[in-house]
């Protein structure tokens, strides 16, 4: 027998105060691609059949080249903290859900970096 109330027993469980942080980057995040993609979806169908010279110029504009950039950032921060989720809510092993998580930060933030040092590379050439 118990002499603790149901309250008593349930205190300290629960919530680890951790996931509304995470919620609202996520949907933040979310927010900042919606005009990103449509600043990007524009300016892909204004540049197709360009050639690379052409792509060079108009990446080589600072407000391009920076809007670039954020679409890569914020692009791949709301995936990580997608990956994230997806590999707590169903990865249940104790040695593959933090390997995992480990592995696809490491391969996110590798990717992001690589694409901004693209844009980067792209934008200062000639």
């Amino acid at each position: 027998m118990e002499l603790r109330s149901s309250l008593g027993r349930a205190r300290g469980l629960g919530s680890a105060k951790e996931g509304v942080g995470h919620w609202w980057a996520q949907r933040l995040s979310a927010i900042a691609l919606v005009p990103l993609s449509i600043w990007f979806v524009i300016a892909a169908v204004s540049l197709s059949g360009a050639d690379y010279a052409a792509f060079q110029a108009w990446m080589s504009v600072f407000g391009n080249a920076l809007l670039m950039i954020l679409t890569v950032v914020v692009l791949f921060y709301h995936a990580t903290l997608g990956m994230q989720v997806v590999i707590e809510d169903y990865v249940h092993h104790p040695f593959w859900t933090p390997a995992l998580l480990i592995g696809v930060r490491f391969v996110l933030y590798a990717l992001a970096a690589s694409s901004v040092l693209a844009v980067v590379l792209v934008s200062m050439e000639g």
